[in-house]
């Protein structure tokens, strides 16, 4: 399935009003976090899975990598990027990752960023990611937990009055389709448990040298509103492998 809301007007222009598109990775919450996760980029080649704006793309190149691809569905995303992460060394290209040709040993690092939540199969994305790695290559991405994505509606339950009391976590061990209220619309992701992204890596041949749950970066706690209450469960899951 290959949905893509961020080229609907309404849809693509609340996304880009949020704190990680207007203020790119120092506005994303977990920021802080993945970027100790990363490899070195110097003389590297890099493929950027739902590139968005390209921020990362552009982290890459002005930290020595040599080409960047950044691939992504939607072309508002893409004209976005074009816009502001401009090196000549990015290259976008608009295909669903389903579609990308990832040829062998092609590249040295490859990144996602909260993309692989509307893929279906993990177990394909693994396969193909180590396909186009080079001996030793890191893949290094970001999806939204499994305790975020379980029950499927992506809000808190309110008491009456309109007070958060607390997180829904349900069917947990029933993969597949979701259907979540994200910026008002109705989105279709894809539930997977922590030992399937985890499974996922191992079976196709890579080692697992980092694992993260992050917490919101503590500068943010007060400066960005309802940042204090992702501290009460995990919404991001990051992960660093290597290929053998």
């Amino acid at each position: 399935m290959k949905e893509n809301k961020y080229d609907d007007e309404r849809f693509f222009s609340q996304y880009s009003q949020m704190s990680r598109s207007v203020q790119g990775l120092r506005g994303a919450g977990e920021w802080h976090e993945l970027k100790k996760m990363l490899p070195d980029f110097n003389g590297k080649r890099v493929l950027d899975l739902g590139c968005g704006f390209g921020w990362h793309c552009q982290y890459a190149i002005e930290r020595g990598a040599t080409f960047v691809l950044g691939i992504d569905l939607s072309e508002k995303m893409l004209e976005k990027a074009r816009e502001i992460n401009t090196s000549p060394l990015i290259e976008y290209k608009r295909m669903a990752i389903e579609d990308f040709n990832f040829v062998p040993e092609s590249f040295d690092v490859v990144i996602s960023s909260l993309t692989f939540h509307y893929l279906e199969s993990f177990d394909v994305v693994c396969a193909d990611v180590y396909k186009c790695l080079t001996k030793e290559g890191a893949f290094v991405f970001s999806v939204e937990h499994p305790i975020f994505t379980a029950y499927g509606s992506q809000d808190w339950i309110y008491d009456p009055e309109g007070r958060l009391m607390h997180w829904p976590v349900d069917n947990y061990f029933k993969e597949g389709i979701r259907h979540a209220s994200f910026l008002g619309e109705d989105v279709t992701k894809f539930h997977k448990t922590l030992t399937t992204y985890v499974n996922g890596l191992l079976k196709a041949g890579f080692r697992i040298t980092h694992l993260v749950e992050p917490q919101p970066d503590e500068s943010m706690l007060d400066t960005v509103p309802g940042m204090r209450d992702e501290l009460r469960r995990p919404m991001m899951l990051l992960i660093t492998a290597r290929k053998n």
